[in-house]
């Protein structure tokens, strides 16, 4: 099993831009066939070095993390939209 995790820091970091965020990345349960599990938080903190939203994806195998990341569903939706919004995202992929 594959653990994918993004950290995205939004353009507009308000709780409605968070939540917004949120439905469009959590819109991939039922979309993308290769997640196992997603899950998927918004940052109440605020400090200077939080970030916005986590995206932490279950996958099972690196196999399944590269077709995942070419997905049609996660690169038209998905992707484009976090492009558009984020101005800085970190990632993390590691064996569960």
């Amino acid at each position: 099993m594959i653990k994918h995790i993004v950290c995205f820091k939004l353009k507009d970091s308000s709780k409605e831009s968070k939540e917004k965020a949120k439905e469009i990345i959590l819109s991939m349960k039922g979309n993308v066939d290769t997640i196992k599990n997603i899950e998927v938080g918004t940052d109440f903190l605020c400090s200077e070095r939080s970030f916005d939203v986590i995206l932490q994806v279950e996958l099972e195998s690196r196999e399944a993390l590269d077709i995942y990341q070419n997905d049609k569903y996660h690169c038209d939706v998905v992707k484009a939209y976090m492009h558009e919004n984020a101005v800085k995202s970190v990632a993390l992929d590691y064996d569960i």
